[in-house]
């Protein structure tokens, strides 16, 4: 539902669990106007939380609170925020896990959810949140992607798409105990994987994608001395793919893959589990990180940093993140309403 009248993707900016660095961070990316001529933002949450991350960046921008985003103007020179009014800043501790700030950013994400399900917005993006306060908070959710799987009523294989400067990751397995992962290591799923990694990579504006698929034993197995998975899964999978003009290629032992994505080798890297990538992308830009929820019909996208429950209230934490995110969300969102209009 881009903006008819300026052709700028509407995005809804949730600003994160408010016991964190998430209103912070989002006051100053809103104040800053820096995503002004690229999408439309509206603040979809508590106009308390977003007074209190104002507070915390020692600054007061203009803002004007809207029923609805059908009802926001967005010839304004403001920061627009529909005030779902379920949040009370003074009721909750900031800088540790809080069920009940757990509970109220699952129901704004769940609106959210709503409202880009019925048009209203093209994509969703937001400041951290806390997995634990998530769960402890009654969304019994593995992660944050599983609920949006499940609140979009998603069927078939989606993930994450963590993107640094450099490149980006994906996962044939995520959020499970690594023995299970290995055991969920499968044709299909590696099939999935690298297919999603294909498709994003080029809605975030990469032509002709060059993925790299990670082995997954040392050395590659060395020939099936420590194991066979590389022979007997991985390479077939991928020989499968190059077949059907999918430009990627592997097993590549894992203590090379990053080396060569970040010399400019790779678009994308599958990794086969969590921290194979995460240790490496995280070492590489660990503030300037976004996460993506490939794969759902809603756009969402996140800074790859935490809730920071050290420097809340300090005024000292990084937007960079946060504003990369919003960047790629609304890149992605036009994306996909160029391939659905043809225009």
């Amino acid at each position: 539902m881009a903006n008819q009248a300026t052709g700028l993707p509407v995005l809804g900016l949730m600003l994160g669990d408010m016991t964190g660095i998430g209103p912070e961070i989002s006051a100053k990316v809103l104040a800053a106007g820096a995503l002004k001529g690229v999408a439309h933002i509206a603040v979809i949450g508590d106009a308390r939380v977003l007074q209190l991350g104002c507070a915390d960046a020692g600054i007061r921008p203009r803002w004007r609170s809207y029923p609805g985003v059908s009802a926001i103007d967005w010839s304004r020179d403001e920061i627009a925020l529909v005030d779902m009014g379920n949040i009370d800043p003074g009721l909750i501790p900031r800088g540790q896990i809080s069920p009940d700030s757990g509970r109220l950013v699952g129901a704004t994400l769940a609106h959210m959810i709503e409202l880009a399900l019925a048009g209203e917005l093209d994509g969703i993006c937001f400041a951290p949140l806390n997995k634990a306060a998530l769960h402890a908070g009654g969304w019994k959710f593995p992660d944050e992607h599983q609920m949006f799987g499940a609140l979009t009523r998603h069927e078939g294989f989606f993930g994450e798409m963590n993107v640094i400067k450099e490149f980006a990751t994906f996962r044939v397995t995520s959020h499970v105990a690594l023995r299970q992962a290995i055991e969920m290591i499968s044709p299909q799923r590696i099939t999935s994987a690298v297919r999603l990694a294909d498709a994003t990579l080029k809605a975030n504006g990469v032509a002709r994608p060059r993925i790299a698929v990670a082995a997954l034993n040392p050395h590659s197995g060395e020939g099936g001395l420590f194991g066979d998975e590389e022979i007997r899964i991985i390479r077939p999978t991928v020989d499968m793919l190059q077949a059907e003009g999918v430009q990627c290629t592997g097993p590549v032992p894992s203590d090379v893959i990053f080396l060569k994505a970040l010399k400019g080798e790779y678009d994308g890297v599958v990794m086969m589990y969590h921290d194979q990538g995460q240790i490496a992308t995280k070492l590489l830009g660990f503030n300037k990180g976004v996460t993506v929820t490939a794969g759902l019909k809603t756009v969402f996208t996140t800074p790859a940093h935490g809730t920071a429950f050290d420097i809340v209230g300090q005024g000292k934490a990084d937007t960079g993140a946060l504003e990369q995110a919003l960047r790629i969300a609304a890149r992605m969102a036009a994306a996909r309403t160029q391939a659905a209009t043809g225009h």
